[in-house]
């Protein structure tokens, strides 16, 4: 299965209370921190629901 690095580029300390619990179930502590993860159908949904606090590319 592909694979997809996502980087966490944008703080949550205004954002909601989801999406703070979002941010630290795909596994990101510190910002610009960049995690390697499956493209499933679950994780682009939780990339869906934070997409304006991080960016997306093609794992290699």
């Amino acid at each position: 299965m592909a694979k997809i690095r996502i980087t966490y580029k944008r703080s949550t300390i205004r954002s909601i209370e989801k999406h703070k619990r979002t941010i630290r179930a795909l596994g990101f502590r510190r910002l610009y921190q960049s995690v390697v993860r499956e493209d499933t159908p679950s994780i682009r949904g939780m990339v869906k629901s934070v997409e304006h606090l991080v960016t997306v590319e093609p794992a290699e």
